[in-house]
């Protein structure tokens, strides 16, 4: 498991914003992404940038 940041979703920030997210049908491919991931990703860059004192740890 990665190391956690402090832009990352808390497990009930997680169940109010993961209902929202689409859902593939059933004659679309397979998810293959966390969608969690995404949207920690997505708020990580919000938050910082690109700041080389917060780069990702991974």
């Amino acid at each position: 498991m990665r190391q956690s940041y402090d832009s990352d979703l808390t497990d009930q920030e997680w169940e109010i914003i993961g209902g929202m997210l689409l859902t593939p049908s059933k004659l679309d491919r397979p998810v293959i992404v966390d969608k969690r991931e995404v949207v920690n990703g997505i708020f990580y860059i919000f938050k910082n940038g690109c700041t080389w004192k917060n780069l990702p740890h991974d």
